[in-house]
C-alpha cells in the first residue's frame, strides 16, 4: 500500500463490521480458551468433558474479568512489527516490505500512541504475506517470534496487574488489534485466559487474505468485550480494562475500572476529567491519581501484584 493510503479517513463509530469484527473476535477468544482448558485436562489425565472447574481459583468475584491492550500497555511496541521481523528473517517477504515495518515500529517507539492508519497498512502488509499459508504454519511460527522478539519487551508492571487478577480467581483477556492467533500465543505464553483479536479468514485452515469484519481497533474492541462479556456472564460494571490509548476509549469507558497505562496525551487528559486511575511504566512515576497508590512496582512483581489486588478491590 502506498504512503498516501495511510491518509484514508477511518469511521471511528461503531458500524455493522465492527460488529461483526468484535463478535467473531470473542468467538475465536472462546473457542481457544476452550481448547486450551481441554488439552490441561487431557494433560492431567482427566477426560475433556469433565472439566468443570474454573481455569483459576475462585476467590474474589467470578463475574469480573480483566481486558488488557497489548500494544504499548502489556508490551513495549506494537505486536504486528514483531511478527513481521520475524516472517522477514524466515523470507515471507522481501527487504522494502521490511523496511517499511521498520519505519512503522520506529514511528510508534518514538510517538508511544497507536495511529490507526500506520496500523491498518501494517495489517494489510501482513494479511497479503500470509495469504496462502496454512494457519498451522503460522502459529508454529509465532511461538518463535515470540520468544525472539516479544517475551524481553514485556513490561513488568503490567504483567503483574495482569497477574493480580489472576491471584483474585478472574479470567484475563488480551483485546487487540494483532492477528488473534499472534495474540493467542502471547495470552498463553504470559498465563492468561486468552485473547480477542483480529480475526483473518481462512477456508480449510488456509488464509484467503481477507478479514472477519474488520481489525480489531476503537470501537471494534469494546464490542468484543462485550459479546464476551454477554458470553461468560460478566457484570461489565465489576470487570477492568487497561490501555494505553485514546483510541481504547469505547473499551474503557464500558467497563466499571478503567485504567490508562502508559498513555498517550489524549488518554492522559480524558483520565485526568474522569477521575481514572493513571500508571506509567515509561518514567517509573507514581500512579498519577492522588490518595490511591502504586498499582504495581516495576521490579518487584510480588509486592507489585499484592498492591494490584489492594487497589482493584478499592471503590473508585
Amino acid at each position: 500500500m502506498a504512503a498516501l493510503g495511510w491518509l484514508t479517513p477511518r469511521r471511528r463509530s461503531a458500524t455493522a463490521r465492527s460488529v461483526l469484527a468484535g463478535e467473531a473476535a470473542a468467538e475465536a477468544a472462546r473457542k481457544s480458551s476452550l481448547a486450551a482448558e481441554q488439552s490441561a485436562a487431557t494433560e492431567d489425565g482427566a477426560a475433556p468433558d469433565a472439566q468443570e472447574e474454573p481455569e483459576f481459583p475462585v476467590v474474589g468475584d467470578d463475574r469480573a474479568a480483566a481486558f488488557f491492550d497489548l500494544d504499548n500497555t502489556v508490551m513495549q511496541g506494537a505486536a504486528i512489527f514483531h511478527f513481521g521481523r520475524g516472517l522477514y528473517k524466515r523470507k515471507f517477504f522481501e527487504r522494502r516490505e521490511l523496511t517499511r515495518f521498520a519505519w512503522q515500529q520506529a514511528w510508534f517507539r518514538l510517538a508511544g500512541v497507536e495511529d490507526p492508519e500506520h496500523m491498518q497498512d501494517a495489517r494489510d502488509s501482513a494479511l497479503s504475506i500470509v495469504k496462502g499459508h496454512r494457519v498451522s504454519e503460522l502459529m508454529s511460527i509465532g511461538e518463535e517470534i515470540y520468544d525472539e522478539y516479544m517475551a524481553d519487551r514485556i513490561w513488568p508492571g503490567t504483567r503483574a496487574l495482569a497477574q493480580a487478577h489472576l491471584d483474585a480467581g478472574q479470567k484475563v483477556w488480551l483485546v487487540t488489534a494483532a492477528p488473534v492467533e499472534t495474540a493467542t500465543i502471547i495470552a498463553r505464553r504470559l498465563g492468561l485466559t486468552g485473547a480477542l483479536g483480529t480475526v483473518a479468514e481462512s477456508v480449510d485452515g488456509v488464509y484467503t487474505g481477507r478479514l472477519v469484519g474488520e481489525p480489531l481497533h476503537g470501537p471494534a474492541k469494546a464490542e468484543a468485550v462485550r459479546a464476551l462479556a454477554a458470553a461468560e456472564g460478566l457484570d461489565l460494571a465489576r470487570c477492568a480494562a487497561y490501555s494505553d490509548s485514546h483510541n481504547d476509549i469505547p473499551m474503557l469507558s464500558l467497563v466499571g475500572h478503567p485504567y490508562a497505562i502508559n498513555p498517550d496525551t489524549k488518554l492522559r487528559k480524558h483520565a485526568r476529567a474522569r477521575d481514572w486511575r493513571l500508571r506509567d511504566y515509561r518514567t517509573g512515576r507514581k500512579a498519577a491519581k492522588v490518595g490511591i497508590p502504586a498499582a504495581a512496582g516495576v521490579g518487584a512483581r510480588a509486592g507489585g501484584t499484592a498492591a494490584a489486588v489492594a487497589l482493584h478491590r478499592r471503590r473508585r
